[in-house]
């Protein structure tokens, strides 16, 4: 299982700044392990970022994304106290939501 995202949220003058670091393995499934095999893709293939409810960014990553992905993005709306939520779904099927607070 993968470890909680670390993310940061603030708002300043209406404008909400998202900082995110998933983590993540991200394996694109052309590298070589130490025995000449390849290593099986793994990696994370679409992310979702709620704002109390509200989807406020969302996509899809491919093979080509390094290992634990970092999102910064911003968006109109929010305020202290408010609750933002990313989640992400891999090749595999795994899952991860985490939470963070508006500050």
């Amino acid at each position: 299982m993968s470890s909680p995202t670390k993310m940061r949220a603030s708002v300043t003058n209406g404008v909400t700044e998202v900082r995110a670091l998933m983590q993540h393995e991200m394996e694109n499934g052309r590298r070589k392990d130490e025995a000449g095999k390849l290593v099986p893709a793994w990696h994370i293939t679409e992310f979702k970022v709620l704002h109390e409810g509200r989807v406020v960014l969302e996509g899809q990553f491919g093979t080509s994304v390094s290992k634990n992905p970092y999102l910064g993005f911003r968006f109109k709306g929010g305020k202290a106290g408010d609750r933002i939520t990313l989640s992400w779904v891999d090749n595999r099927g795994d899952k991860r939501a985490d939470e963070a607070t508006i500050s």
